[in-house]
């Protein structure tokens, strides 16, 4: 199976992102590491498609970040979290995504 294209992947990369979010905080790499673990590696984000994502969501007030410190390295790491408008706008993503994977179904269902 071909890797899902880069034009879905950044269609798609907003619900995913506050999707990880909406489980705990993390921070960058973690995110991506989730998403190819996830996506049974069909899916590889790189640190220069998330962290614009990020911060267009940070600016948007969808999710917050602070720096802390990695207990285990001792390295300074950006840590993320959804903030209640995150929530609002998670909501709203899916179900923009379910009207989606609904027609979608109907249409390849019929095709078959």
């Amino acid at each position: 199976m071909k890797k899902v294209s880069k034009e879905l992947t950044a269609a798609s990369s907003v619900p995913i992102i506050l999707s990880i979010l909406n489980q705990g905080e993390t921070y960058g790499y973690e995110i991506i590491r989730k998403v190819a673990l996830l996506s049974e590696a069909e899916i590889q984000w790189t640190d220069g498609m998330l962290y614009p994502v990020l911060h267009k969501l940070e600016k948007k007030g969808h999710i917050a970040s602070e720096w802390r410190i990695a207990p285990e390295t001792s390295r300074r790491r950006k840590y993320y979290r959804i903030t209640p408008q995150g929530k609002k706008q998670l909501q709203t993503e899916q179900q923009q995504w379910q009207k989606m994977n609904t027609l979608f179904s109907k249409l390849w269902q019929t095709d078959l």
